[in-house]
């Protein structure tokens, strides 16, 4: 296997790669119902299709040398009241950081939330948020990520 991999923007023609990476993501953080990972792919497709085509999705994926996603992740950029540290009417949120399992453990999680971060920085964003799984939490960690005093309520 060469370690010779790309990261590149996703395109509207990358949807079933992204799907994929979404759904298995959350089988690998113990979502194991198969109603409730086809109704997430479900709800989640039209919202990353048009996401991908209207520029609020953005994805990044890694290829190996022949070419095969292996590695992704995603942003979704979406409308948000301004605050005093941040006056800007929008927010970055980072998403769907996945890499396939025999492709773990070279970076590429990392060169993707890189890019990730590059890109929002060079696009005037003063922060970045995400939701961290067991899994992931000591790479954001890495980069800088701090945990926030964000509060939740589950309705269900």
């Amino acid at each position: 296997m060469s370690d010779d991999f790309r990261i590149r923007a996703a395109t509207p023609a990358d949807l079933e790669v992204i799907l994929h990476h979404r759904r298995a993501m959350f089988e690998d953080m113990g979502y194991r119902d198969p109603a409730a990972l086809a109704a997430t792919r479900s709800s989640s497709e039209p919202f990353i299709r048009q996401g991908l085509a209207e520029g609020f999705y953005r994805g990044w994926l890694a290829q190996d040398g022949a070419g095969q996603v292996v590695a992704g992740g995603g942003l979704v950029i979406h409308p948000w009241l301004g605050h005093p540290a941040s006056p800007q009417p929008r927010r970055a949120y980072i998403l769907n950081i996945y890499t396939e399992p025999e492709y773990r453990r070279r970076g590429l999680a990392r060169r993707i939330l890189q890019a990730i971060v590059d890109w929002c920085r060079a696009e005037g964003f003063a922060g970045v948020a995400l939701h961290a799984s067991n899994q992931g939490r000591a790479l954001y960690e890495a980069l800088g990520f701090t945990a926030t005093n964000e509060m939740r309520l589950d309705l269900k």
